[in-house]
């Protein structure tokens, strides 16, 4: 990801990641954004989409528990990322979602997250 280039703002403050990660929002939204893009190498919108989801707050909920175990939140969003990265879609996944089997679980749910958002526009 270019550094120049902008971070897209969340489109939903109540719930998804920035809900969830309350007081932590503003400054865990550009970490998110730019961790997740990079592991991934979706676009950031495709990346907002996901964090705007239910799955950004599973997400969130991952990262809080890296916080709770004692990481800052700088060291808990890639550690977040990393775990959803290692984990892959299984056979019932790829069967409910329709996301290929083997993706990497973070790159499967941003894609569908952004074909969801792109559908429902």
């Amino acid at each position: 990801m270019d550094t120049n280039t902008l971070i897209p703002a969340t489109r939903n403050t109540e719930w998804g990641f920035w809900g969830t990660m309350t007081k932590q929002a503003e400054a865990a939204w550009p970490i998110a954004m730019s961790a997740i893009a990079q592991a991934t190498g979706e676009p950031l919108e495709s990346v907002r989409a996901f964090l705007d989801s239910r799955y950004g707050r599973h997400f969130a909920d991952d990262v809080l528990n890296e916080m709770h175990a004692g990481r800052a939140l700088a060291e808990a969003i890639p550690a977040a990322t990393r775990r959803w990265m290692s984990w892959t879609i299984g056979r019932r996944t790829s069967r409910d979602y329709g996301i290929p089997r083997g993706l990497p679980y973070l790159t499967g749910f941003v894609v569908q997250t952004a074909i969801d958002a792109e559908l429902a526009a």
